[in-house]
Parts: structure tokens; C-alpha cells; sequence
């Protein structure tokens, strides 16, 4: 190989490697981004109700394991939500995620952290569990994030 075509070769690879998108500066925007998600999905549901909240934030193929049962599909958990109605409506339930991780091809993320769920038992006690959420989390189409595990 000639001096040319090393040169042409180096020049090359010099400029593919400059177009690169800094992949730590890239996880951290995701990172942000399901954080962000995470934080508008409890605020929704302190605010507009957990079922709202789980429906708007879930993708449609959203699983959540319950009770030791697995509910598949955004439609599933709507139906699941509509037989427990009268829970949801003195009920309140918030979460903080304490960590977040993204794959490096930006695509999916998880979550964890604490709960907190409120309700007010059948004679008007205000009774509270707490607990530990993992969520994952996967990037639609349109650049959202939304939930498929719960």
C-alpha cells in the first residue's frame, strides 16, 4: 500500500471515528429521559390517579406481575383496573426511583426504588405498605419512553 492510500485510509477512519456520537453522553441524555418518565409517572398518578397514570405510561404490549399473577397487554391492565375501581379511589400510591440503568443501544431501561401505597381499610384506618418497584422500560417509536414490566 502506498503513502496515498495510507494517508486516504487514516484520513478516513478519522472521520468516521469524529461522527460517532459520545456514547456517555448518550446513555446519561437516556438515563434523564427515564428518570424524567419515571418522575412524571408517579406525579400522574398523586394527581390524576393510578389507573390513569398506568395506562398512559404503559406501552401496549405493558406486562404487570400482581398478586402472582402476570397481566399482558395495555388492554389486560385496564380491565384489571376497572375491577378494582372502588380501591383506587381512596387509595394513593407514590414511588421515587433511586437508580436507573439504559442499555448502551438506548432502546430499553430500568428502574428501581421505594413505594408507598395508602389506603383506608373498610372501618376508615389509614393503613400504608412500603416496598421496593422495578420497572422496565423501553423507548417507542415516537422516542417516548414507556413501560413493558412492572
Amino acid at each position: 500500500m502506498g503513502k496515498i492510500e495510507i494517508v486516504s485510509l487514516v484520513f478516513f477512519l478519522l472521520i468516521i471515528g469524529c461522527q460517532c456520537p459520545n456514547k456517555e453522553v448518550s446513555i446519561e441524555k437516556w438515563k434523564n429521559e427515564i428518570v424524567a418518565a419515571e418522575k412524571a409517572f408517579s406525579k400522574m398518578a398523586g394527581e390524576e390517579g393510578v389507573p390513569k397514570a398506568f395506562l398512559t405510561f404503559a406501552a401496549e404490549d405493558a406486562v404487570l406481575l400482581r398478586n402472582n399473577a402476570i397481566i399482558k397487554g395495555k388492554v389486560s391492565i385496564k380491565e384489571n383496573f376497572l375491577k378494582q375501581s372502588g380501591v383506587w379511589d381512596n387509595a394513593q400510591l407514590t414511588w421515587k426511583p433511586t437508580f436507573v440503568e439504559v442499555a448502551t443501544s438506548g432502546d430499553l431501561g430500568y428502574t428501581y426504588g421505594s413505594f408507598v401505597f395508602t389506603a383506608r381499610d373498610s372501618i376508615g384506618n389509614l393503613v400504608s405498605s412500603k416496598g421496593i418497584f422495578h420497572t422496565v422500560w423501553k423507548r417507542q417509536p415516537d422516542g417516548t419512553w414507556r413501560f413493558v414490566w412492572d
